[in-house]
């Protein structure tokens, strides 16, 4: 695989070596040409920190309203007819289910019940038990099972197992109410990551995502997570998947963006060297992604995923300029790679943003000068 074998060698020359980056909770020691505290991201029009949305990748005001109605009402109707108006053709539908299962599942973190007072996400059981036919009731009840289980309980424990083989069997049941959606599907991908499919039985429910969306980029993003569980060391069938998937996508498609997702995911791997970020693998990955993310549609609901990890890689490269121009598209949202893996996804993307206005400004640029 070529892209692992240049990753090795990089590794191997290994004169300069860069702090690890630690992926779980990010931004390390990048010194641009400017220091961040002297730029000012708001003479951009950017957010304050305290005003970044981490619920979302970017806007869906149809999603946000309907969120605040049933989080702040606890009736479940809004969510319900909303999917049911979601097209399953496309991106949205599936982003909306994991908004959907991510705001109950964080509603019972806060409020677990008990002594009298009503567990949180409750909206969430009353919907199941109100209309066990409507197929998006059951998609969220799926990925709720599936947030819950990774959220709450240890991978390899019989806790965790149980939990998700409840959502393995929530999975089917949602497929048999939409026969054509291919959401319950991509849900049991992160169940195939986590009970350890065999190669055979994730194929199995991958040719039934092929069969009803086969462009479909969230799903090819959840299948590259399985692919690195299972290929823990080496990587290559996580490379030579993303490498694939870009290499057929149609006109338009930001699957071409899948190698960089791939590159990411190998980053705790590898001993970073200097110039790693400016390597020949990291730059053609960078290329496929921006090529993707200027031939898509600018209603592609995945389109924001894409930008914000480009931000991460060209603050990385120190591309200021391009970084830049990504986050005028961006800012506001940051539910989203990778600063979602961080325990302060809005703290995590505002340091990558004042490292981007610095190094702009060190480097000529200013508000005037910063195309939009």
């Amino acid at each position: 695989m070529e892209i692992l074998w240049v990753l090795i060698a990089l590794v191997m020359l290994g004169f300069v070596v860069l702090p690890f980056l630690r992926r779980r909770r990010g931004a390390v020691g990048l010194v641009p040409p400017g220091h961040p505290d002297a730029a000012d991201p708001a003479t951009y029009g950017f957010a304050r920190e305290e005003e970044l949305d981490v619920r979302m990748p970017g806007p869906d005001e149809d999603l946000l309203d309907v969120l605040d109605l049933v989080q702040r009402t606890q009736d479940h109707r809004a969510a319900q007819q909303l999917l049911a108006g979601t097209g399953a053709e496309g991106e949205l539908r599936w982003q909306r289910v994991q908004a959907f299962a991510g705001a109950a599942s964080l509603e019972l973190a806060q409020r677990p019940g008990g002594a009298g007072s009503a567990p949180g996400g409750q909206w969430l059981r009353v919907w199941r038990t109100e209309a066990p036919k409507d197929a998006g009731g059951a998609a969220v009840h799926a990925e709720f099972l599936v947030q819950q289980a990774w959220r709450t309980a240890t991978p390899g424990t019989d806790e965790f197992r149980i939990i998700m083989e409840e959502a393995r069997a929530a999975c089917g049941e949602a497929a048999l109410l939409a026969p054509g959606d291919p959401v319950p599907y991509i849900v049991e991908l992160s169940v195939a990551r986590g009970l350890g499919y065999s190669q055979q039985d994730f194929e199995q429910v991958w040719l039934k995502i092929l069969d009803r969306a086969p462009a479909h980029m969230g799903a090819h993003l959840a299948a590259l997570q399985y692919w690195c569980e299972k290929w823990h060391g080496s990587r290559q069938q996580a490379y030579s998947f993303a490498e694939a998937a870009a290499a057929r996508a149609p006109q338009g498609s930001l699957l071409a963006a899948m190698p960089l997702f791939a590159v990411f995911e190998h980053l705790p791997e590898v001993t970073l060297v200097a110039g790693f970020y400016q390597s020949e693998v990291v730059g053609k990955a960078i290329h496929g992604a921006l090529h993707a993310v200027h031939s898509a549609r600018p209603d592609d609901p995945m389109l924001a995923h894409v930008r914000h990890l480009l931000v991460f890689f060209l603050v990385r490269a120190e591309r200021w300029a391009e970084a830049m121009s990504q986050l005028i598209h961006i800012d506001g949202h940051v539910g989203a790679l990778p600063w979602t893996l961080s325990a302060d996804p809005a703290g995590e993307f505002a340091v990558y943003r004042a490292l981007a206005v610095a190094g702009y400004e060190a480097n000529g640029g200013s508000p005037a000068t910063l195309p939009r």
